[in-house]
């Protein structure tokens, strides 16, 4: 971000608060050499972390266990021109743990699209960025035209 560019950094605990509110993210990945966007649902397990619930059978465990990705959620009011936007990036892994996967099947994220066979994958906040326009402020403070 640049100086007066009309947006306010957010540290990291303000970005993983601003987190938990929302119930929907975006995991960002690569799928078959390309990059690949996609919506979930999600918490946030005691540490920061990222917790997805998913089939043990999906396309995306196979694509991300074991990689490094990126995951996104905001809040945007496009009536007032504001909002924030948080990325994590760290690396996903599928919990294998029993005695993890039992705390995650209570405390977890519980999946929209419920599998008969679900595990839970971990995205470590490794670097947590996050950002915040408010409204009635414009890029280098030009004022907005009717």
């Amino acid at each position: 971000m640049y100086p007066n560019d009309g947006f306010r950094e957010l540290e990291r605990q303000e970005c993983l608060r601003l987190m938990a509110k929302v119930p929907v993210g975006r995991i960002v990945y690569t799928r078959q050499a390309l990059p690949a966007v996609l919506p979930v649902n999600f918490s946030l397990d005691r540490d920061g972390a990222v917790l997805l619930r998913t089939s043990a059978t999906s396309e995306l465990v196979r694509a991300i266990d074991g990689a490094v990705v990126a995951f996104e959620t905001d809040d945007v009011d496009a009536a007032r021109h504001s909002g924030w936007s948080v990325v994590v990036t760290g690396t996903a892994t599928v919990v294998t743990d029993p005695a993890e996967h039992e705390r995650l099947a209570r405390t977890g994220p519980v999946s929209w699209v419920p599998a008969p066979q679900e595990i839970f994958v971990r995205v470590e906040s490794e670097l947590v960025t996050g950002r915040e326009l408010v409204g009635g402020r414009t890029l280098y403070g030009v004022g907005r035209t009717a």
